[in-house]
């Protein structure tokens, strides 16, 4: 065995033999390269390059795509709220690679718009990853709806659903939640979905003029309501509140939901049955509605459907209280409007007030008034003297005045709604004047109530 190695290592090439051979093929190679530079021009030499880059890049192996497609054609029985967030979101994005842009100015709205045009594009980046966002129109069957497609690199596909579409929720919660201003919803019964306008409605607790206690114990419940999450939860009830405003026209019932919204900051929703065609559409519309928002149901005496069951239908009919209203058209069911206030689909409306106003509170089926469903009654009753005062404040601007006591006498004795008086104090800046021209009316609402009361008296 050592022989044999032995053997092997003296066949194997000196040193001296190894350099003579390295010096060999260096001068054979500065040679190849002199003939070379001597035979093929440069530009000749610049243009094998560029083939023979050209040859390989095209072998390059490109990365594999993947997309998300955002839209509005779900068969599901909501909107796709994921839609609008993204539009907010890239309204952000839109800088001086986008050469067009689509700007508005929409009703209500004090800033202009912006967004992108069918066909754009424009790139967003999120820890390290390129997301390529695409806004384009497609054709459904009932009209033609937007869309946006995110392109990515497969390779990142569960970062992007998991982590970037919740990022661009975030985002968008955030910024409507420092800058939102209150927005009034109202339901188009020609696009089928809310509408929004801004809401500046200046009302507050402070200025409606409504009993002192009555607005305590209403504040109150609101404050109850809001720090009642868990409570809410551990009853296993939906965390929500339904409340009841009834009374003449005139009361104060849409100032009482103004102060709501502004006391909460929450955004309204106006909910008019009438252009409620179907229980599907009632369900679909109501779930519809955002967290943080009171759904208002006006004048829900107006719709024959939340009668009182027990009524025949020619009684209802022949009723003084009857809307001129085309109840016909409206199909949905007493049942499934109770199920969407408190029944099983009540549970989507977390963190949510709910307000039915009735001039009729007696023409009402019963089982719409339980609690649970309607939870707090309130009476908007005719002014008092402490709610002329705070008319008085709001119109006027002052506090006192020789004619108050004799106002105070007479408005205790007549039926005179705060949005008549109101009407009087507008007629004149000058308080004396104004408050003469509301003793006046007030005189005339006496005389009026008396001569009514010695005819009921002649009749008996």
């Amino acid at each position: 065995m050592v022989a044999l190695l032995i053997q092997n290592l003296s066949s194997f090439p000196s040193t001296s033999s190894l350099l003579s051979l390295y010096a060999s093929f260096s001068t054979s190679l500065m040679l190849f390269r002199n003939v070379y530079h001597e035979l093929v021009p440069k530009k000749l030499e610049e243009f094998l390059k560029a083939k023979f880059k050209s040859y390989f890049s095209t072998y390059k192996i490109s990365p594999c795509y993947d997309s998300f497609i955002i839209d509005d054609s779900w068969e599901g029985i909501s909107r796709n709220k994921l839609l609008e967030i993204a539009k907010f979101y890239l309204s952000t994005k839109i800088g001086p690679q986008n050469k067009i842009i689509r700007v508005g100015k929409f009703s209500g709205q004090k800033k202009l718009t912006a967004g992108l045009v069918k066909g754009q594009e424009t790139v967003d980046s999120f820890q390290g990853i390129d997301i390529k966002w695409h806004f384009d129109l497609q054709s459904r069957e009932d009209g033609r709806g937007e869309y946006f497609k995110l392109s990515f690199e497969a390779k990142h596909r569960d970062k992007v659903f998991d982590e970037y579409l919740k990022h661009i929720i975030t985002i968008h919660k955030s910024m409507t939640r420092n800058s939102k201003e209150r927005v009034l919803m109202l339901y188009s019964l020609c696009h089928g979905n809310w509408i929004s306008i801004e809401f500046e409605h200046s009302a507050t607790f402070d200025t409606i003029a409504m009993d002192s206690d009555l607005k305590k114990s209403i504040v109150q419940d609101i404050d109850r309501f809001l720090t009642r999450k868990d409570y809410y939860k551990r009853i296993g009830k939906a965390w929500k509140r339904g409340y009841l405003l009834y009374g003449p026209p005139g009361t104060g019932k849409s100032s009482l939901i103004a102060a709501m919204a502004n006391y909460l900051k929450y955004d309204i929703y106006i909910l008019e049955l009438s252009d409620i065609g179907s229980d599907y559409q009632l369900r679909s519309t109501i779930l519809e509605t955002d967290r943080k928002s009171i759904i208002v149901v006006e004048d829900i005496d107006c719709t024959s459907e939340v009668h009182d069951r027990s009524k025949s239908d020619e009684d209802s009919d022949s009723s003084d209280f009857s809307c001129d209203s085309d109840d016909k058209d409206v199909s949905f069911s007493l049942s499934s409007l109770l199920n969407c206030v408190d029944g099983l689909w009540s549970s989507s409306l977390e963190e949510r007030i709910i307000v039915f106003t009735t001039n009729h509170k007696e023409v009402l089926d019963p089982a719409l008034l339980r609690p649970g469903r309607m939870d707090m009654h309130i009476h908007m009753s005719y002014c008092s003297r402490e709610g002329y005062r705070v008319l008085v404040s709001n119109y006027l601007e002052i506090k006192e005045h020789p004619l108050f006591k004799e106002i105070d006498e007479v408005i205790e004795s007549v039926e005179a709604t705060p949005a008549s008086l109101a009407e009087e104090m507008m007629k004149s800046d000058d308080p004396d004047i104004a408050l003469a021209q509301v003793l006046k009316f007030l005189n005339q609402k006496k005389i009026e109530k008396a001569a009514v009361q010695d005819d009921e008296n002649s009749l008996t």
